[in-house]
């Protein structure tokens, strides 16, 4: 739309006029008869009953500021709306990876509430048999039975958790409940390690920076709306009169056309474009110190998230070794309580632990996988 303004706009036009009662104009009789008496007038008509008109009148502006800074706002607007498609790409990338990991990280859950499940069972059976040989408290068999309910509860949670992930991920793809989805990956097929930096540039940055470049723009244009425009323009008509009804021939035929070049500005406008400007000046300043502090804000969230994911794989290694080393103290209080050599209470304690640091280690994986994630998404270009 701002290119075509460059174009010239031309205008035809025609009418006919049927002077169904041509009036009649006194003049003096001196004009028609010079022996005529001063002071005698006589009627006469002037015209004829039919009038055929057609026009044609081109302009295009020589000169006009305007349509210039028209151009570059629209050239300003195409790039903002280009980083806007770009940070609504970004968005939806981040919500597919947050449905996508929760999903795998449910997975594991539930993998690992399983394996907790089936070691519940087995306390809880040995519990109970010691319990009816009157070996062992009743006070033993409700924790057993506490962690073997927990256990169950864990994994049940997990495998519904699962669900709703798949069907969030639909409804994100624009799919329905009845839409088959599968995912076939785990996080052992996930390339978890990745390095950190070389961040693309912020689609949120770029919009800030497009604004910006808009409302320069604006307030130039509003500051050169004092310089006057150049139009050149053509105007050619033709007029036939007739008495008799012939559009096409006949008559008496008048053509007439000229050329023009005129200058035009707004000299003053009762304070209007003055205040405009003001305005427009306003929203430049806060546009670009806008971006500015958005340009800043990026560097520092970028900074954060390089030192998050660094941190979280680090507490991920070490709540992985600590989960590790309680399942295998587990596996040796209870040998040794097979043995005899132990108590059910430590037994008991040893399994107990071994649920609060896979807990604990299901939450550094979360917190892992968000940053992972986040990373990723920043090193895509979504231009």
């Amino acid at each position: 739309q701002s290119y075509l303004a460059f174009l010239p706009t031309v205008n035809a036009s025609g009418s006919f006029t049927d002077n169904t009662n041509i009036p009649y104009t006194i003049i003096p009789s001196i004009l028609l008869d010079k022996n005529a008496k001063p002071g005698e007038v006589k009627q006469v008509q002037f015209g004829q009953t039919y009038v055929y008109n057609a026009g044609l009148n081109a302009q295009i502006d020589l000169v006009n500021p305007q349509t210039w800074y028209n151009l570059n706002i629209a050239k300003e607007t195409e790039e903002l709306n280009k980083a806007g498609l770009a940070n609504a790409k970004k968005q939806t990338y981040q919500q597919i990876a947050g449905q996508y990991y929760l999903y795998m990280l449910n997975k594991e859950a539930e993998r690992l509430a399983g394996k907790s499940v089936a070691i519940s069972d087995s306390v809880l059976r040995s519990v109970t048999n010691k319990y009816n040989e009157g070996v062992v408290s009743l006070a033993n068999l409700d924790i057993a039975k506490l962690n073997n309910e927990r256990a169950q509860q864990t994994y049940i949670t997990a495998q519904y958790q699962s669900k709703t992930s798949i069907n969030n991920l639909k409804g994100i793809l624009s799919l329905s409940v009845k839409d088959s989805l599968a995912i076939t990956g785990t996080l052992q097929t996930i390339n978890i390690p990745l390095t950190p930096g070389n961040y693309k540039e912020d689609p949120s940055v770029l919009m800030a920076n497009y604004q910006a470049k808009v409302n320069r723009d604006l307030y130039r244009a509003s500051n050169a709306a004092v310089l006057p425009s150049i139009t050149l323009g053509y105007n050619a008509t033709v007029q036939n009169n007739n008495n008799n009804f012939t559009p096409i021939y006949g008559g008496t035929t008048f053509p007439a056309s000229f050329w023009t070049i005129k200058a035009s500005w707004n000299i003053f406008t009762a304070g209007s474009r003055w205040l405009q400007v003001q305005k427009n000046k306003m929203n430049y300043l806060e546009s670009t110190a806008q971006y500015e502090n958005n340009k800043n804000q990026s560097e520092i969230n970028d900074a954060n998230l390089t030192l998050s994911y660094e941190k979280a794989t680090a507490l991920l290694k070490k709540s992985e070794n600590v989960m590790n080393l309680s399942y295998d103290n587990y596996r040796h209080v209870t040998g040794r309580y097979e043995e005899g050599l132990v108590s059910i209470d430590e037994r008991l304690n040893a399994f107990g632990d071994y649920i609060n640091y896979q807990n604990q280690y299901l939450n550094s994986l979360s917190d892992m996988l968000v940053q992972m994630y986040n990373v990723k998404i920043r090193q895509q270009s979504f231009k």
